[in-house]
Formats: C-alpha cells, sequence, structure tokens
C-alpha cells in the first residue's frame, strides 16, 4: 500500500478530537451517495419515458413515408410498391391514403382524418390495428364497397320500418370504419353505430357543388395511447376511401418499415433517388423532432438541477479536509520533518476526499440501480392511464448513464480537494512545532 493511500486511510478511520469533522465527513458520503442515486434514478425514468413514448409512437406510424411533390397522388404505385420494396433495410411497405374529413352521428360531429389502409400491408409498418380495444380490424378486409352518397334523401329507406331484419342487412352492408376511442366517445358512438362521413373535395353538379358523403359502420375502436391518434383518427378500407374520395386507383403515401429505424434519413435519400423526379420523403425523426428534443432539454434540466446535491456534497468534503487539515497540522509538521515532500503531503488530502467520493458513489450507485430494478419489477410508483397512457412509472436505467454519474461525482470530489491540499502542504514544520 503505498505510503498517501496508508495515511490517508487511517486518518478516515481514526477517532477525532473534533467530533464535528467526522459528522461533516459521513454527511459528505451520504450527499454524495444521495445525489448519484438521484440522478441514476431520475435518468432512469427520463430514460423509461423516453423509450415508452419511442415505442409507441414508432408502433403507431411508419419509419418513412413516400409522397409526391405535387398532391395529385400516385397513380402507379403498385409497381412503385414492388420496386422500393427490394431496397437494403426495407423490410414492409404500405400504401394508404389520408384525407380530412367531418364525421357526424345525429347532431354530434368532428373534423378527423381518414385513412384508407390495406389490412394486410398496413399491420407490417404500423401497430394501430392491434390496438383496437372493442370490436374488430378484421372487418377492413377488402371486399365489396358500398359506393358513396351523392346527396341528401339518395338512399331508400327499408320497405317496412318494422322490417328490423332488412335495417340489420342494410347496417351489415355499409362500409366499415375504425374510430379512435375518444373521437367515438365524443361521438357517442359504439361498435355497431352508423356514422355520416364527410369529404370537403365536393363534386360539381348543374345544382352546384354537392358535398360527397357516405355512410360508415363503426366495426371497432382503437386506443394507442396517443391523443392525436385517440380523438381525431379514424381507419376505413383502401377502396371504400378511393371512392369516397372519387381518386381511382390512386394513394396518397407510401409508408416503409425499416429494420433499423435510426438509418430513416439515410433510407429516405435512397428511397427518393429510387422513385425519380417529383418524389419527396419524411421519416419519423423530422415528424416527431420537437418531442425529443423537449425530452433530451428535460434530461439535462434534470441532470443540471439533481446534480447540484453532488455539488454541496464536495462542499461538505472540503468543508471537511480544510478541518482536518487544521486538525492535524502538528502530524502533517512530523511527517514533512520525517522527509515527506510537499507533493506527498497534497496526496495524502487529495486521496482522502477522493476515498470520500468513491465510497459515496459506490453507495449511490449500489442504491440507485436497486431503486430502478425494484421500480421495473414492481411498477410501486403508480399513475392514471387517463392522463399519461400508462399505469405505472417506467425505469430503464442504463449502464452508461452510471458511468458517466460516477465520472463526475468523483470530478466533483477530486476538485473539492484541491484547496485543502494545497493548504497542507504550504504547513511550515518549523512554525507548526515551535510551541511543542
Amino acid at each position: 500500500m503505498r505510503f498517501e493511500f496508508f495515511v490517508a486511510a487511517r486518518y478516515l478511520r481514526a477517532k477525532r478530537r473534533q467530533a464535528v469533522i467526522g459528522v461533516i465527513t459521513a454527511i459528505s458520503v451520504i450527499g454524495v451517495a444521495a445525489g448519484v442515486a438521484s440522478l441514476i434514478v431520475a435518468l432512469a425514468i427520463n430514460n423509461g419515458f423516453r423509450q415508452d413514448l419511442q415505442q409507441r409512437l414508432l408502433g403507431s406510424t411508419s419509419h418513412v413515408q413516400l409522397q409526391r411533390v405535387q398532391s395529385d397522388g400516385i397513380r402507379d404505385w403498385q409497381q412503385l410498391l414492388s420496386r422500393l420494396a427490394r431496397l437494403p433495410h426495407i423490410v414492409a411497405v404500405s400504401p394508404a391514403i389520408y384525407e380530412q374529413v367531418l364525421i357526424s352521428r345525429g347532431a354530434r360531429a368532428r373534423g378527423a382524418v381518414l385513412k384508407g389502409v390495406l389490412p394486410s400491408y398496413e399491420r407490417r409498418v404500423s401497430d394501430l390495428l392491434q390496438s383496437v380495444k372493442a370490436g374488430s380490424a378484421e372487418a377492413l378486409a377488402e371486399g365489396r364497397a358500398a359506393p358513396p352518397s351523392r346527396g341528401p334523401g339518395t338512399e331508400t329507406p327499408p320497405a317496412s320500418p318494422d322490417d328490423l331484419a332488412a335495417v340489420r342487412q342494410r347496417i351489415a352492408d355499409m362500409p366499415p370504419i375504425l374510430l379512435g376511442k375518444d373521437m367515438a366517445d365524443e361521438l357517442g358512438a359504439s361498435v355497431g353505430s352508423v356514422v355520416l362521413v364527410t369529404s370537403p373535395q365536393g363534386e360539381l353538379t348543374p345544382f352546384g357543388m354537392v358535398p360527397k358523403y357516405a355512410r360508415f359502420r363503426v366495426a371497432g375502436t382503437f386506443q394507442s395511447g396517443f391523443f392525436d391518434y385517440d380523438s381525431s383518427w379514424s381507419f376505413a378500407r383502401l377502396s371504400d376511401a378511393q371512392q369516397l374520395f372519387g381518386l381511382g386507383d390512386v394513394v396518397s403515401v407510401l409508408e416503409f418499415k425499416l429494420d433499423d429505424l435510426y438509418r430513416a434519413g439515410q433510407v429516405s435519400q435512397e428511397i427518393e433517388k429510387e422513385a425519380g423526379r417529383g418524389f419527396m420523403t419524411t421519416n419519423w425523426m423530422e415528424q416527431n423532432r420537437a418531442i425529443f428534443r423537449a425530452l433530451r432539454l428535460e434530461r439535462v434540466v434534470t441532470f443540471i438541477t439533481i446534480g447540484l446535491i453532488v455539488f454541496v456534497a464536495a462542499l461538505n468534503i472540503l468543508i471537511s479536509l480544510t478541518m482536518m487539515v487544521m486538525e492535524k497540522t502538528r502530524d502533517i509538521a512530523v511527517l514533512m520533518s520525517m522527509g515527506a515532500r510537499k507533493n506527498q503531503v497534497r496526496r495524502i488530502f487529495v486521496t482522502q476526499g477522493v476515498l470520500i467520493g468513491v465510497l459515496g458513489t459506490a453507495l449511490g450507485l449500489v442504491l440507485g440501480y436497486g431503486l430502478c430494478w425494484a421500480g421495473a419489477k414492481y411498477h410501486f410508483i403508480a399513475l392514471s392511464p387517463e392522463v399519461y397512457s400508462i399505469d405505472y412509472v417506467p425505469f430503464a436505467a442504463r449502464a452508461s448513464d452510471g458511468i458517466l454519474v460516477a465520472l463526475i461525482a468523483l470530478g466533483i470530489s477530486l476538485i473539492a480537494t484541491l484547496y485543502p491540499s494545497w493548504s497542507a502542504a504550504r504547513i511550515l514544520p518549523a512554525e507548526a512545532l515551535r510551541y511543542e
């Protein structure tokens, strides 16, 4: 054992004439441990929410979207889809139509996004159809599409009001639609209800512009956990959407799922190059940049705020070492009289402060990761799922966070030793022992 480490360890273990020094040293260790543990837990919670948000977000949307620069849609989408599906890192492609519509039921109405999909393709790039809570998404399987209505009074009522079988059959023949749960609740719709979907793209007739609308049967409701989706999104069959909007065999976007979502930027460029002129792409990073930037900012603010605990512990280390230098002035003078060099005396107190930092950091890491493990396993911090879309606080501790926190805590502890060690090295043996 080196001389400096031996003396520093003895100073920490030895009984002191001034008990306050021992108390401040213990507080220093506890302060470093509390700061490290708090940082580990806070970063684990931030990372847990980020992972949960990213997982649910990417489960609800595709990684890359391709659309035409002009808003006339993609006409030769089958050939383009088969060609782009062969590009590297692309595991699935799905065609879709996005249009703004008005969905109403009785006196209630709400603006919404209607997405026309092919369910067999959509399930490969998005998990929204798997989040159906009531009813079933199987009703969206392609079949005979009901033609859209042209105007009021064009639909013939059943032969007899009492003919319930005819009414049920008529509803069953309507094209199916899936609604977000919040939107369905606002409209008062449930599985089996009939809603009126009105397209803003009206049709020009001799009587002027007539809105195009169709009645849809609610086949189910989905709940993704995102308010924007659950309150304003709906799904219909691709053919029903094409007929409602009068598009023919046209889609507005091709959606891609990648084997590595962090290659979205690179793959977007390759898709644009392969698709040719007149096409543009967007990816999940661009669409959600503001959300993840806010999470990164929150992480930095959390790190700085809770890191002040470690700073306060470092001040305690500085105070305890300064008082220890005052208490050990005679011992330091004796050591220097026996041949100890100034840099050795300086390293004694640097080592002592680092030992306090190491002990506190080790205790903090054990405590912090222990709390994260318990929180992740037992979910002891409950949340309201109606507000947070999750019923517990997620903990996702990372080893890299522990390494970063430990290095910062040890660095601050080392900085706190500089002044006391410098003061100890400046002690003059003759002056310290003059009256002994």
